[in-house]
């Protein structure tokens, strides 16, 4: 496969770093490392890798974008807003810079099928530079107050919904914490199905997971997960929940955040060089999910680069998101063919949300 191909990224926190980071993502990234030299407020600062010219450049031309605003309880160590209703406002600042995003030509908001279908004709055979395209997706469901404002969500063109992140959930246990599915999220989960809005896998923890995949029977994908087989730790799946999403029909989106690529990642003291994480772990989670899955049609790119971490947390090859690129030649020699290169880099995806997103 010698061209660059067409990629879908399942997950990017978009506007949490236009909003909270302060990155004016049309700039090269070059630029916004510049711009930051000297910070220290965050642990990435001056080793962002996404910008929408970088996107271009590596031909990344949809994405499930994010809003994200965690509510949590008092003396959470977890940092988060204090009431649900504050984290909906800070959605709603989110979703503003979106539109200011479509209103600059740097985006365009995917609703419906139709709307896929000329976005992925215009990127078959570009004229000029175009905007990449965006499913709009909440990572984590504390900031939906009520379902009032699911239903308000949906109208401005939410198609995606995870119900928790890190730690104990408004609706439903997430990452690192060990409640399960609650009363509230259960009449959630009923409305989503009722929206047919896309139901998002990542972060459920072990309980919650077995207990909304009882309860809920609409589509669902997992935007960004890894295997428990090279990772040993509730953030990532394992082989009976990977079983599960692909009886399902589901696509699970491989990440490049290097805790999730190799086991006792430390914080402020691992490397990617000095703990040797590269693509050949992506490679290594993608392939697991075909073997599992006795095919190639269940895996995907979720990469959630620049969530919350950049270079110093991610593979020695990335330098910006353009170097997804490298993602294919890797597949090729170990004797991934063209077909199923496609597949995982976009194609499934595609299938997905051609058979799910409807066209409202």
């Amino acid at each position: 496969m010698d061209n660059k191909v067409l990629i879908v990224d399942g997950h990017l926190d978009l506007s949490m770093n236009a909003m909270e980071w302060n990155r004016d993502l049309r700039w090269p990234v070059n630029d916004i490392r510049l711009s930051e030299r000297g910070m220290t407020d965050k642990p990435d600062r001056g080793k962002g890798t996404v910008s929408f010219p970088s996107m271009q450049s590596g031909n990344v031309f949809l994405c499930m974008a994010t809003q994200i605003a965690r509510s949590v309880r008092p003396g959470s160590t977890i940092p988060g807003w204090n009431s649900p209703e504050q984290a909906w406002s800070h959605t709603q600042g989110q979703l503003a810079w979106y539109r200011e995003m479509e209103e600059c030509r740097e985006l365009i908001q995917i609703r419906n099928v139709s709307q896929l279908e000329k976005h992925i004709h215009q990127w078959q055979s570009p004229t000029g530079r175009l905007p990449v395209g965006y499913i709009l997706s909440l990572e984590g469901a504390d900031s939906i107050v009520s379902i009032k404002h699911l239903e308000a969500a949906y109208n401005y063109g939410l198609r995606a919904i995870g119900l928790s992140h890190y730690g104990p959930g408004i609706y439903a246990g997430g990452t690192d914490s060990e409640e399960g599915l609650n009363a509230r999220g259960k009449d959630l989960l009923k409305e989503i199905g009722n929206l047919k809005i896309i139901l998002d896998a990542s972060h459920l923890n072990d309980v919650s997971f077995r207990e909304v995949m009882d309860h809920y029977d609409g589509p669902v994908w997992a935007s960004h997960n890894n295997c428990r087989k090279f990772v040993p730790h509730n953030r990532q799946f394992t082989d009976e929940q990977i079983r599960e999403l692909i009886g399902r029909d589901a696509v699970i989106g491989v990440a490049l955040d290097a805790w999730m690529l190799v086991p006792e990642w430390r914080g402020g003291i691992s490397t990617p060089e000095n703990r040797g994480v590269s693509l050949k772990q992506v490679i290594q989670n993608i392939g697991h999910i075909c073997q599992l899955a006795g095919d190639s049609l269940h895996a995907g790119i979720g990469s959630d680069l620049d969530g919350a971490f950049g270079r110093e947390q991610s593979p020695v090859e990335i330098d910006t998101i353009a170097d997804l690129q490298k993602i294919p030649p890797l597949l090729s020699d170990i004797g991934f063919s063209d077909t199923e290169i496609i597949n995982i880099m976009s194609g499934n995806w595609i299938r997905f949300l051609k058979k799910n997103l409807g066209n409202n």
